[in-house]
């Protein structure tokens, strides 16, 4: 199983995000502990993914599940079974040639791009793991018509948080 892997995931895995639920953590760390055993992740080959890991995290110091994750990623880096580098086209910062969906590119977050760029242009077009970014609820129907899978792994916490953070919206199916 490769994956694409959002940011917020290893934060959650780390205990970083105060919002979410201990459920939410728990799910989040057991998905990174067996991609390190058994899985393979997907990241750019410019290493945007990775500098961006590396900014929010502590690998050599930290303890947590994430931290772990990101030293595993970085002692993987040349196992092209593990880690699978994905070449990306940048037309602009953070515009990619590979983004899947050009309409929905002026309304999504420019740092997310990257995610769902590598998986559009991964040959198994791998699926983005999403923990705690609702405004990923609006974009996923539009990604999965392009091939590319979102899988939120803290399905009641997102919700949670679309309904907080957009109260005059009806709340969109998860898929």
């Amino acid at each position: 199983m490769t994956v694409v892997v959002d940011t917020n995931v290893i934060l959650v895995a780390n205990g970083a995000h105060d919002d979410v639920s201990p459920e939410c953590v728990l799910e989040c760390v057991q998905r990174l502990q067996q991609l390190m055993q058994t899985g393979s992740i997907a990241i750019d080959d410019a290493y945007r993914i990775l500098g961006e890991y590396q900014n929010k995290t502590i690998p050599r110091k930290g303890k947590g599940v994430g931290d772990l994750f990101i030293k595993w990623v970085l002692t993987k880096l040349a196992d092209g079974q593990r880690v699978h580098l994905v070449p990306l086209t940048e037309l602009g910062v953070d515009c990619f040639a590979e983004f899947p969906v050009p309409a929905l590119e002026a309304v999504f977050d420019r740092p997310d791009r990257k995610f769902a760029a590598v998986a559009n242009a991964h040959p198994a077009k791998p699926a983005i793991w999403q923990a705690a970014d609702c405004k990923w609820l609006d974009w996923w129907p539009e990604l999965k018509a392009q091939g590319v899978d979102v899988e939120f792994l803290c399905g009641d916490d997102i919700c949670q948080f679309y309904a907080k953070k957009f109260p005059k919206k009806p709340l969109p199916a998860l898929p």
